[in-house]
């Protein structure tokens, strides 16, 4: 029902190559990345880390 009709929003660390080592099962994984990507708007965000820069300063 919520098929394209709500947004959803996942966040990780991880590159889609390591999702495999925390769900044990290749092709569980891959279905799942399958289905989460399909019409989705993938942003990888790469530079340096907000609140690491923010926890520097004093």
């Amino acid at each position: 029902m919520r098929y394209e009709r709500k947004s959803t929003v996942i966040t990780t660390n991880l590159i889609f190559s390591d999702w495999i080592k925390t769900f044990h099962d290749t092709a569980l994984t891959m279905a799942l990345l399958d289905r989460i990507t399909h019409n989705a708007i993938i942003l990888n965000m790469n530079g340096e880390s907000y609140r690491r820069r923010q926890g520097v300063k004093k």
